[in-house]
């Protein structure tokens, strides 16, 4: 017995969407749930990330808000929602699954890289008791991780794709 593979999916090819009313049904209700139609993506996802960027930028004026920025866990978009207390939170799991997949990768992608700087700081942090060194890397880490929720948010609400070397030069 053979198996017939599927063709590949064209990665060029933006994923054709229903039209007629119950598409603009669909679009009202993610809309009504602030998830971008367009995209199958919610911006609440990124307050997982504004809340570590908020408890980074106390720590230079507080240094014992390094204690709370070290109790921050990484979720990923799923986790996040399965979590909170968001109200159409199934909805935005399931649009977030239905989203297209070159969207939805350059979306992981970034919110992938915000974890990995946000994870290392971390472990820096713990490494050193030192609240000079705890300030700095704070600042850093919210200098780098700052233009990447912009550019995800920038996903989200459906613009084309920023140019990463022209918004991490301003800051």
């Amino acid at each position: 017995m053979s198996l017939m593979a599927s063709p590949p999916a064209r990665a060029d090819r933006q994923m054709l969407r229903p039209a007629g009313p119950e598409a603009e049904a669909r679009a009202a209700e993610l809309r009504a749930a602030n998830i971008n139609p367009r995209t199958g993506l919610a911006t609440d996802y990124l307050n997982h990330f504004n809340e570590a960027i908020m408890l980074l930028e106390m720590i230079p004026d507080m240094p014992e808000c390094a204690e709370d920025f070290l109790t921050w866990c990484p979720l990923s978009y799923c986790e996040h929602f399965m979590a909170s207390n968001f109200k159409a939170r199934d909805l935005a799991i399931e649009a977030y699954e239905a989203a297209d997949t070159k969207i939805r990768a350059e979306f992981d992608n970034l919110t992938s890289t915000m974890t990995s700087v946000l994870t290392a700081v971390g472990a820096a942090m713990r490494e050193t008791h030192r609240d000079k060194t705890r300030a700095v890397l704070a600042e850093q880490a919210t200098g780098w991780v700052k233009p990447l929720v912009a550019l995800a948010g920038g996903i989200i609400d459906g613009g084309n794709k920023a140019d990463v070397e022209t918004i991490m030069g301003r800051h």
